[in-house]
């Protein structure tokens, strides 16, 4: 892969880096990092890619293993952070934004992986190495605490305006 193709890829999936960065990371500037060190990894590990068409994959699982690497060193150091941060790209409602934030990450990742980066059952469990059955269960618990989220905002909503 030439460098100009491999800059047009990574451009191409930057928005995807991000999110699961975010994901995994909730904080802009350790995503701005990750996703940084996922390109600068994968740059130098291009010839070990056997298959270009899973390149999306294979970047999605550099940037996965780079954020753990990133969060182990920062747990060191790591102060309290806020419960529901603010970050530069927010999603269209901020509840939804801190529900997500909310979930553990072990719910937050494979439901950011299938329903914002569109990919399958099959692909998850491969990337997070558990099998399939985990990932459905995952995203049946993630869906239930975010419905459970939303309907305790419902609740309190409704509690002040009476």
């Amino acid at each position: 892969m030439d460098k100009a193709t491999f800059v047009v890829l990574i451009d191409q999936k930057s928005a995807m880096l991000y999110r699961v960065a975010r994901t995994i990371l909730q904080n802009d500037e350790d995503c701005r990092d990750a996703m940084q060190e996922t390109a600068l990894k994968a740059w130098e590990n291009r010839r070990r890619l056997r298959d270009p068409a899973m390149f999306g994959t294979w970047l999605t699982r550099i940037c996965i293993n780079t954020c753990h690497t990133i969060r182990r060193k920062k747990r060191k150091y790591h102060l309290q952070r806020e419960v529901c941060p603010t970050g530069e790209q927010p999603a269209p409602d901020p509840f939804l934004q801190c529900a997500l934030e909310s979930l553990p990450e072990r719910l937050r990742l494979p439901l950011v992986l299938h329903y914002l980066e569109g990919y399958s059952y099959q692909e998850i469990s491969a990337l997070l190495h558990i099998p399939q059955t985990t990932v459905r269960s995952r995203l049946s618990h993630a869906r239930d605490q975010i419905r459970q989220s939303f309907n305790t905002e419902k609740e309190a909503l409704l509690h002040e305006a009476q």
